[in-house]
């Protein structure tokens, strides 16, 4: 069993601004602790301190066990990735090393077949077993059965892009709460799951002798595998932490006694100061007038000067002021008519009418279709028709959906495209000012004063010269929104749009939604979301696409042939 101690540790960003400020905290043997806090308050920095990416300005971590590891954006890498490359990057260390020297021993033994290559395969080979290698893919074999219903030998090479997200996570974890490290650090595990596969999740937690960080913003998962709540509460010389020794039920109550006490306290340091400061004034005064004043009047200064050199109270975190504007516009009356549309390989026919105003969540399993039903609106559906403003230049780049059937946007339906995993290799290297300045064939370009303005409503003007690729995942998300808002999009598709938000900004684009004139479409597996929408469209297990009048989140795996 094992724990960490983090113990008065601070960062600062490369370009000087401070991130943390003294962090300490513990996470308790065998249990498992939430890290929470706003986007861009440093989780996944303090984290990446944790496993010795970073090293801290000042502080000192100290883990007691083994430490499996878990990142936000986990299998989402290179396009050559296989399963194998994702359980190797989750095994114990010399595992994975051994691991990955014996592909490369391989391949080299492949190219050049002589005497060194072959004693280099032979010390692989050696070190792989010595390593527990062999023992290890029983594990696997385990895991892929379990996440993917194969056997490792048959998964064992399979390209990851085959896997939807969610597939992805669920095979980590379970490597993951299968392993032999004590210690597990899950950045936002439950992102893409569905909701049987967090239920899953959440039970393995409880379970689970292990000592788990992690962090999450699904308050359904906090509340039933939290035991701890870590709070980062950014300040203006960087985030410092507040810990609730107990679950999610009472945290909201807990935080409000705490923003309380220290109103309070701030309040009663404010009176002393003024009654301070007068009693330094009065006395100078007296010893102006009598020397037999002048001691208490030095004294009195001493004491002001004491009191001052303390400083105030903790101060109050300053709230988040979210200010998401998505507008929309007018449409034709059916945004979306599906007809016989067949997704191929995933899903049966179906017909579809989606209207203007609509919100419509998509619900289902992993690997059922939803996102490819999404993507395939994005580009504009089946035959799109650029003067009626079907074709964006993000929609254009995004892969072709294999399908039969039509799926056809209304008049003046503009999609906007909100993708799950984040990536926009055309905004990789750009910062965000660079991005909003040149805009693109939907979206004029802003002057930089008003490009920061639009940042700042949406919590990103301290970000506003980092690139995309720099920013955490809850911040792209909310970049990703603004872009939407800029885009003029009459017909919203969002996949996992609450993934990686914090609760405040999931609530502001809640809000957002609400008043958004236009359509929206969303796949989500987020419980408290989907209560927002009033339509439900399910991908069932048995491969059909039915429409509910409540939310369905007990959807199996699809049935089909696996390989």
């Amino acid at each position: 069993m094992g724990h960490i101690d983090i113990a008065a540790v601070s960062f600062v960003l490369p370009d000087g601004r401070p991130l943390l400020d003294e962090v300490t905290f513990r996470v308790a043997e065998g249990k498992t602790t939430a890290l929470i806090g706003q986007n861009g308050a440093g989780k996944t920095t303090l984290l990446r301190i944790i496993r010795g990416e970073l090293a801290p300005r000042s502080g000192v971590v100290t883990i007691d066990g083994g430490l499996g590891v878990m990142d936000q954006f986990i299998g989402h890498g290179d396009a050559d990735q296989t399963v194998h490359d994702l359980l190797i990057a989750v095994a114990p260390a010399r595992v994975g090393a051994a691991a990955r020297e014996l592909e490369d021993a391989e391949a080299a033994i492949i190219e050049h077949d002589d005497l060194d290559t072959q004693m280099r395969y032979a010390a692989a080979l050696a070190d792989y077993a010595e390593a527990g290698g062999y023992e290890y893919e029983t594990v696997w074999d385990t895991c892929t059965v379990a996440a993917l219903g194969i056997p490792f030998a048959r998964a064992r090479y399979r390209d990851l892009g085959t896997l939807s997200g969610g597939e992805q996570k669920r095979l980590a974890l379970e490597a993951l709460l299968r392993g032999p490290d004590q210690v597990l650090l899950l950045d936002e595990p439950d992102n893409y799951l569905d909701v049987p596969g967090k239920r899953w999740l959440e039970e393995r937690l409880r379970e689970t002798p292990k000592t788990v960080l992690l962090v999450s913003h699904d308050r359904e998962l906090l509340a039933r595998a939290a035991d701890r709540i870590v709070t980062l509460e950014a300040g203006g010389a960087g985030s410092t932490a507040w810990v609730h020794g107990g679950g999610f039920g009472t945290y909201h109550a807990a935080r409000e006694d705490r923003m309380a006490r220290l109103d309070e306290l701030r309040r009663r340091w404010d009176e002393q100061h003024a009654k301070l400061i007068r009693f330094v004034a009065d006395m100078k005064a007296k010893a102006a007038a009598s020397d037999e004043f002048a001691s208490r009047y030095r004294a009195a200064q001493t004491r002001l000067r004491r009191f001052e050199e303390a400083g105030p109270p903790e101060e109050r975190p300053p709230a988040q002021d979210l200010d998401l504007r998505l507008r929309g516009a007018r449409t034709g009356k059916r945004a979306v008519v599906a007809e016989r549309l067949e997704l191929v390989g995933l899903m049966q026919p179906f017909d579809l009418d989606v209207w203007f105003g609509d919100r419509v969540a998509v619900l289902g399993s992993n690997g059922s279709g939803k996102s490819h039903f999404l993507r395939l609106l994005a580009r504009g559906g089946t035959d799109p028709d650029g003067l009626l403003g079907h074709v964006t230049e993000v929609g254009a780049a995004l892969e072709p959906v294999a399908h039969t059937g039509r799926a056809v946007l209304g008049a003046r339906v503009t999609p906007g495209w909100f993708a799950q995993t984040h990536r926009h290799p055309e905004y990789t290297g750009r910062s965000l000012l660079d991005v909003l300045h040149r805009g693109d064939d939907r979206r004029p370009g802003m002057p930089r004063d008003a490009a920061s303005s639009a940042l700042d409503r949406y919590g990103l003007v301290r970000q506003a010269e980092q690139t995309f690729d720099s920013l955490s995942g809850g911040q792209q998300a909310r970049f990703q929104v603004l872009l939407l808002e800029l885009s003029g999009a009459t017909l919203l598709l969002l996949d996992e749009p609450t993934d990686n938000l914090d609760l405040v900004s999931a609530e502001a684009l809640e809000d957002a939604l609400r008043r958004f004139e236009g359509t929206v479409l969303a796949v989500t597996h987020d419980r408290w979301f989907a209560r927002s929408f009033d339509r439900f469209i399910v991908f069932g297990s048995d491969g059909r696409v039915v429409e509910s009048d409540e939310p369905v989140w007990d959807e199996k795996r699809v049935a089909r042939a696996r390989g």
